[in-house]
């Protein structure tokens, strides 16, 4: 871990820009990246102590982690330290939920993420305080030039665009999802997330979209190994695993308690 950080803060740039292809070369259909969400230092260690290839962070966990709710409530510098700590606990790349940016124009974004040592991202299209969907072109645009931005700035920053439409409660989301996730890749994105995809619906989301898929696991859901088969090539465990240690802490407090 100490040659990994001396390399960063010797010459970034390179480092960063390996860390970034190393990443992406993890992203494989049929042979997904698993990713289990830390949320700090500890759990990031712990993440990588167990063998995982890559550490995600999860908005959520982390916002609740340092006081405040989900959907761009955490001031951007308040994140992206927590992401800087996490980055350096660790070795192995780490990509960042950054929800949709949280108002930063691209170039700032792409800067101060490669700041914290990140070389990933989950940038989502809909409006965190209100959940509506962003119109799809807006978004297409918004990728790009985050694209544009990390290349420029030598880093081919990793990114991840999450799909919305499940959470919107469209009538039939699975038609707009293939069409924004084919949408987003042309603009640059290495993977599309249509998060709380149905399990009915990834086969077709896989074939359809013509790249990178990634899936959420969820309790009951498709095991690594089906999801593998399905071609999907990135499962992300997003809050869940923060939830679990939540209550497994609150169910200690309780046997402790007079």
């Amino acid at each position: 871990m100490k040659a990994a950080a001396e390399n960063l803060a010797r010459d970034p740039g390179p480092a960063l820009a390996a860390r970034a292809a190393a990443l992406r070369a993890l992203h494989r259909p049929g042979d997904p990246l698993v990713l289990a969400n830390a949320w700090d230092a500890a759990s990031a260690r712990a993440t990588q102590a167990a063998g995982f290839a890559a550490v995600a962070t999860s908005s959520a966990a982390v916002a609740e982690v340092l006081g405040y709710a989900d959907g761009e409530t955490t001031p951007a510098g308040e994140m992206l330290d927590a992401v800087a700590r996490i980055v350096r606990a660790v070795e192995v790349p780490v990509t960042a939920d950054l929800e949709r940016g949280y108002r930063m124009r691209p170039a700032e974004l792409v800067e101060r993420l490669a700041a914290t040592g990140a070389v990933g991202c989950n940038l989502e299209d809909s409006d965190p305080g209100t959940g509506e969907l962003v119109d799809p072109g807006e978004q297409a645009d918004f990728l790009a030039a985050v694209r544009a931005a990390a290349v420029e700035a030598g880093l081919d920053l990793v990114v991840n665009a999450r799909v919305d439409v499940y959470l919107a409660g469209l009538a039939d989301p699975l038609d707009e999802a293939v069409a924004r996730a084919r949408r987003y890749l042309a603009a640059g994105a290495d993977c599309v997330y249509p998060i709380a995809a149905p399990d009915a619906d990834v086969p077709a989301l896989v074939e359809a979209t013509g790249g990178r898929v990634n899936v959420l696991a969820r309790p009951g859901g498709p095991a690594i190994a089906d999801l593998a088969g399905l071609g999907v090539a990135r499962v992300s465990y997003g809050s869940s695993l923060f939830r679990a240690a939540l209550a497994h802490h609150a169910a200690l407090l309780a046997a402790i308690l007079p």
